[in-house]
């Protein structure tokens, strides 16, 4: 597969630089990006993150969450109808607040495209995501496929309890279920035109978790517990059935372990989805589903189900969803850890649109979790339960 992704961009481009031609103007690159802010009350019954003296912390009720993002992108079509592009996202906000604060750059990455697809090269989540359906949302910055602002503290757990390679149970923290593991790891993407509705696209990742690689050297490979290359294909349908706007995707991602490490039970990683949304005049419905098996031989499944709901009408738009995660533990440690991790979350919200690309959202949810009490650091109950009331504001520029 590696030899056919690679082989049809390499065909797409050739064909499209065979005759060298000119644009009008070059690139010229355009700045945009978001601004998120919410103001955040929340009542959790506790929080087991130990302080300094060792005491068990409370939770803020009340605080303020943001994040800022710029954006520079830009395009342009040759003569040929080759049309060549460039996008990079940055973190403006830095990692988190203190004084090593650094313009974290999230993507990156260059694009060509006509009559024959699209090609994707640089860092850029894959086909999994790209095409992914996602399920009705209260906000999409909480809710949504890929969680934005977390307004629950959790605990402090001992990550290694399963090994990073794995994935491990810190991933819970943050309630995204995309089909995205290799995420803005450097990849070759290929998505074909859309047809009758039908769009598919494949994406290959040399080495999961390698960050951005410049002229220094390439990667190692064979070592040990490590995972590498990462495959992806993906399918979207977008269309009407008499009255219904019907939209259904699905994606598989397939993760190579380089080298096992003896005794242990890692194996390939899987992560598949799939995901449904109907559209009938200002009503929506949907569901998506998720699935990894954290490269385990032994039972480490997580699964994922979400449900979801919305109505618009003019400027607003009312949204509901129910979110289901279950992860399963390696069977050579579920009496060490009491059971498996589970968590429930239910959320209602309103989005406001007050202007363009400016809304006002607010949204109550209620969230509960049981993690195995021997990921908690500090003494104290094994289950989190949080309700929450955000009032905020997203204005992309």
């Amino acid at each position: 597969m590696k030899k056919l992704l690679v082989g049809t961009a390499a065909i797409a481009l050739g064909f499209a630089f065979s005759a060298p031609a000119q644009a009008a103007d070059g690139i010229k690159l355009g700045v945009g990006g978001h601004f998120k802010g919410y103001v955040t009350w929340l009542d959790q019954d506790e929080n087991t993150n130990l302080d300094a003296d060792a005491e068990i912390e409370d939770v803020r009720d009340f605080d303020i969450l943001r994040e800022t993002e710029i954006h520079m992108s830009g395009e342009t079509t040759l003569d040929n109808g080759l049309t060549v592009g460039f996008h990079l996202e940055a973190e403006a906000d830095g990692t988190s607040g203190g004084a090593g604060d650094t313009f974290d750059i999230e993507e990156s990455y260059a694009y060509f495209s006509g009559a024959w697809g699209r090609v994707n090269f640089g860092a850029e989540d894959g086909a999994a995501f790209l095409l992914q359906v996602a399920a009705p949302s209260a906000d999409t910055e909480i809710d949504g496929v890929r969680q934005q602002v977390q307004p629950v503290t959790f605990a402090r757990t001992s990550v290694g309890a399963l090994a990073p390679a794995a994935g491990g149970l810190a991933a819970n923290f943050r309630f995204d279920y995309d089909n995205a593991i290799a995420r803005s790891d450097n990849k070759l993407t290929y998505m074909t035109p859309v047809f009758n509705g039908f769009q598919f696209g494949a994406s290959y990742t040399p080495d999961l978790g390698s960050g951005v690689n410049t002229f220094a050297g390439i990667n190692s490979d064979d070592t040990e517990g490590d995972f590498g290359e990462v495959w992806e294909v993906a399918g979207r349908f977008e269309g009407t059935l008499g009255e219904v706007g019907v939209a259904l995707g699905a994606g598989y991602a397939d993760i190579t372990l380089e080298d096992e490490v003896v005794g242990a039970d890692t194996d390939d990683r899987a992560v598949w989805n799939a995901g449904i949304d109907l559209n009938w005049g200002a009503f929506g419905l949907g569901a998506a589903y998720l699935d990894d098996d954290h490269g385990r031989d032994l039972s480490a499944d997580e699964t994922v189900w979400v449900v979801g709901a919305d109505y618009t009408t003019g400027p607003f738009k009312i949204g509901a969803s129910y979110y289901d995660n279950e992860q399963e533990l390696d069977a050579h440690r579920q009496a060490a850890n009491s059971g498996d991790m589970e968590t429930d979350r239910w959320m209602a919200g309103v989005t406001y649109t007050y202007g363009p690309g400016m809304t006002f959202r607010g949204s109550v949810g209620y969230v509960e979790t049981e993690m195995p009490r021997a990921l908690i650091a500090a003494p104290g109950d094994n289950e989190t339960d949080a309700t929450f009331v955000m009032l905020g504001t997203v204005i992309n520029f």
